[in-house]
């Protein structure tokens, strides 16, 4: 995967002139420990291919699901995911931290 954005959004626009639907996903804010910064992006084909990433791994699951379910749709999403400093070592991280990703169709 690229995480660079303007390449995200060249492969993205290069998908959907080939005649794929597609989402981006971008990182509108983040608080505490947060593998991307805002503004880091992902792109999400109906066919499953993806470019980019907004969390480096740990929610990119979860993003690419609602991406597919954004195309099906149309409806763009905000999703926020977040996890306590305390729960933060259960699920692999060092720390806690806050991220919210809009999911919206390429038109």
């Amino acid at each position: 995967m690229t995480g660079d954005v303007e390449d995200v959004l060249a492969q993205a626009a290069a998908w959907r002139d080939a005649g794929e639907q597609v989402a981006i996903a971008t990182v509108t804010e983040t608080w505490g420990s947060s593998p991307r910064p805002a503004g880091s992006q992902m792109a999400v084909t109906k066919s499953g291919r993806m470019a980019g990433s907004v969390s480096g791994g740990c929610i990119e699951g979860a993003v690419a699901d609602a991406a597919l379910r954004t195309m099906e749709t149309g409806a763009p999403q905000l999703l926020d995911f977040g996890v306590t400093n305390e729960r933060a070592w259960e699920v692999g991280l060092a720390c806690g931290g806050k991220v919210k990703v809009f999911v919206e169709p390429l038109a």
